[in-house]
């Protein structure tokens, strides 16, 4: 299973940069090499991500990293879906700091009554 986090995060990324290596974006995203080859490749097989290759000056083998319209399509609807997310746990946790706030204000009160 396609992780979405990681999905999201290479698109976005590769949006910008396509010829990172898959080393330095997997540094960039925190997680092993080998969960972005996984990725890439899910990614290429869904349409999403375009692969490239071709010699560098060094010639090494290389690759470009392309968004498809697919790509950039889904990559926009994911970031619809993770504002959403974001904004509902944004919510609660307001709502989690107004209580704790209260309930300190309350204990601090009972303090003070019992000085």
């Amino acid at each position: 299973m396609l992780d979405e986090n990681t999905h999201y995060g290479l698109l976005k990324i590769l949006e910008e940069n396509p010829g990172l290596s898959q080393r330095d974006l997997a540094k960039r995203l925190g997680v092993s090499l080998g969960k972005v080859n996984f990725c890439l490749n899910a990614l290429a097989e869904k349409g999403s991500l375009k692969i490239n290759n071709f010699r560098n000056s060094d010639n090494k083998l290389a690759y470009a990293y392309l968004l498809t319209p697919r790509g950039v399509e889904q990559k926009a609807r994911m970031a619809v879906e993770f504002l959403q997310i974001k904004i509902r746990e944004y919510e609660r946790l307001r709502k989690e700091i107004e209580a704790l706030k209260r309930e300190a204000e309350q204990q601090e009160l009972l303090e003070n009554a019992r000085e």
